[in-house]
């Protein structure tokens, strides 16, 4: 764990705020060359089935609250590439849809410094597994929380609405009970 606010403080400290940097190049922002990326909103039905959980993660580098997300990959749909980041980030599997449930924006400070604004494509998953070994184990934290304290953890404003809003959309189509 102080490896990731260690990390975060070296960060903070070499680069200016996001704002400070888009002040400087407008045209980064309204050039209308967002980057694409997929993430997950990983659920659980809580124990009396009338509310669900949602998995919200830390990022490596500033330890703020998010869902798992990344970027597009070779030869994956983008439903693919969201259980991808799901597996590797949190730990965990499930139904995925195929067709994203909403989606936001943001701005990404890459590694190099630079910040670009991304669009991210949000795919529902209903958790079936859980591991307690996976990937990114030991970057991150993970939290199971309701959606409205979901909204509360992450920042960005439109996440937050697709979270307090959320109702899962059933994976496949139910049968219906016979007499």
């Amino acid at each position: 764990m102080k490896s990731i606010k260690k990390a975060a403080k070296l960060r903070e400290s070499k680069t200016p705020s996001l704002l400070k940097q888009l002040a400087g190049v407008p045209d980064k922002l309204f050039s209308g060359s967002f980057r694409q990326q997929y993430a997950a909103l990983c659920f659980r039905r809580t124990a009396d089935d009338k509310s669900v959980e949602i998995v919200v993660v830390t990022t490596r580098d500033s330890g703020r609250w998010v869902i798992p997300k990344g970027w597009p990959m070779k030869k994956k749909k983008p439903h693919e590439a969201a259980a991808i980041e799901a597996w590797e980030e949190a730990g965990v599997r499930g139904d995925v849809r195929k067709k994203p449930i909403g989606r936001y924006t943001y701005l990404k400070l890459l590694d190099d410094g630079n910040v670009v604004p991304c669009v991210v494509d949000v795919f529902q998953i209903e958790v079936t597994e859980m591991r307690e070994q996976f990937k990114e184990k030991g970057e991150r934290r993970i939290a199971w929380v309701s959606p409205d304290e979901a909204a509360r953890r992450v920042r960005e404003i439109e996440l937050k609405s697709l979270l307090v809003e959320f109702q899962p959309k059933r994976s496949k189509p139910r049968k219906p009970a016979s007499d």
